[in-house]
């Protein structure tokens, strides 16, 4: 099917499958899906998440702890989608973890999990060739990362290797809440708006009902990641369904309503 967006903005949640444990991300994922979030994208635990931030890369380590593997990631996203089936579901991941499995067995089992799409953080389009081919073979969609350093050549590049989404990184650097929208990201899309007519969505530090409020006037999506961690750690594996449910929630709220996250 690929990843649609029902909403303006659409709204993509991050989850760490496996934090606090495997039932509980079921639990929390149903509760986004049907809280508003349109696509959730399914953490894959790394034992060195060099692109996360402290919150992230403690959750990683809190699954990883717990044995969270990456057959146990595409179990639930079958149990997912069998449930809430327009739901988009995203596997994201380092590379590793899937060259370990391989890239074939990987594809299948994901394409019969009902997977939409895959996005590698550690993976360059200039290296995604095979990659590319079989995720297309098990109609599954590649989702590359732009920043506001990328030139206009390798936007273009980009671009035209994506499938399903961009997703564009407001600002340089690991992954983490801020106090406000970095003031490039509206650039960076109007940019990358030159090269293609997939949807942008936009991540990295958006933590609020403003913030996204704010990336509804100029990217298609917004992605909640960091913030979303943070209340499950602080909420409990029996309080962070409804955490998490009222937070989504929340996001589409009037554009001063503060994040329940600091």
């Amino acid at each position: 099917m690929g990843i649609e967006f029902r909403h303006h903005p659409g709204l993509i949640a991050y989850l760490t499958i496996g934090d606090p444990d495997l039932v509980t991300s079921k639990k929390i994922a149903l509760a986004a899906i049907d809280a508003g979030a349109d696509v959730i994208e399914l953490g894959v635990p790394f034992s060195d998440p060099l692109a996360d931030g402290p919150v992230i890369q403690r959750a990683s380590e809190r699954a990883v702890r717990n044995g969270t593997r990456l057959l146990d990631v595409l179990a639930l996203a079958r149990e997912l989608h069998a449930e809430r089936p327009t739901a988009g579901l995203v596997i994201f991941s380092y590379l590793n973890p899937i060259l370990r499995m391989g890239l074939e067995a990987f594809a299948d089992a994901a394409e019969r999990a009902g997977v939409d799409a895959v996005l590698v953080t550690d993976l360059i389009p200039e290296e995604s060739t095979e990659y590319r081919a079989i995720l297309r073979k098990h109609h599954l969609q590649p989702i590359f990362l732009v920043a506001p350093t990328s030139p206009d050549n390798r936007l273009q590049h980009i671009a035209e290797v994506s499938e399903g989404f961009v997703y564009a990184i407001s600002r340089v650097g690991i992954t983490g809440t801020q106090q406000q929208v970095a003031g490039d990201a509206r650039g960076l899309v109007a940019r990358l708006r030159r090269f293609t007519s997939l949807p942008i969505a936009l991540g990295f530090g958006i933590s609020n009902a403003a913030h996204v409020a704010a990336v509804a006037e100029y990217a298609d999506a917004a992605v909640v990641g960091s913030a979303i961690v943070a209340l499950i750690e602080q909420s409990g594996a029996e309080q962070a369904p409804a955490a998490v449910a009222a937070f989504i929630a929340g996001l589409r709220a009037p554009a001063e309503a503060e994040s329940v996250v600091s």
